[in-house]
């Protein structure tokens, strides 16, 4: 069996840990914490991404195979999770480079958007593999 199917779980997995403690960080006012923990974050979700593609690639689109109801509630969450997928590069781009260029103000407008959104990407991305691989 590919390994590179848990391989991006566990990114992804990582991904949700270290945007929630990012966010914690920030919260608490520990910006040089918060820098460190988001660009690992994003180095993280780049990793899955290099994986997942590279995964891809190599076996195309693996199908679910289970019927009824579980069937529709995978592809609800696939299609949610697909569709705020795209979404997540150049947020997370446009974040990062706001945040990197000091134009706080402007990064804390976008990242109210971005961080909910690459949490709901990462969280299911985990819940994905699981339903397709592990269920």
């Amino acid at each position: 069996m590919n390994v590179l199917p848990s391989v991006n779980a566990a990114l992804n997995a990582t991904s949700t840990v270290l945007l929630l403690a990012g966010y914690a960080f920030i919260r608490r006012g520990n910006i040089a914490a918060h820098k460190r923990t988001m660009l690992a974050a994003f180095t993280t979700s780049t990793l899955f991404l290099i994986c997942y593609l590279v995964y891809h690639f190599q076996v195309g689109s693996v199908r679910f195979q289970k019927t009824g109801a579980i069937r529709g509630i995978y592809l609800t969450i696939l299609a949610t999770h697909t569709c705020l997928a795209a979404a997540v590069p150049p947020l997370a781009l446009i974040t990062l480079s706001r945040a990197l260029q000091q134009r706080f103000d402007r990064h804390r407008k976008i990242a109210r958007w971005t961080l909910p959104i690459w949490l709901y990407v990462s969280v299911t991305g985990v819940v994905v593999y699981w339903m397709l691989y592990r269920m």
